[in-house]
């Protein structure tokens, strides 16, 4: 599994923000590369009052995601 892992903001005060992911089972790490933008763009479409401030693709650690 892939995670889309982001750092959204709030659009009128920059400084809350909080980790966001989006968990994907059939892509490689570079499909989440590749198509990171779009659902970055279809997830801010449906928040309009956030704001992406950085993002990733990592491989999901269970062992991590469990502790």
């Amino acid at each position: 599994m892939i995670e889309l892992l982001f750092v959204a903001c709030l659009a009128t005060a920059p400084d809350q923000c909080q980790e966001r992911s989006l968990i994907f089972t059939d892509v490689s790490p570079m499909q989440c590369l590749m198509g990171a933008q779009p659902e970055l763009a279809k997830w801010t479409a449906s928040h309009p009052n956030q704001e992406i401030k950085s993002w990733r693709c990592q491989t999901v650690s269970f062992a991590e995601r469990d502790a």
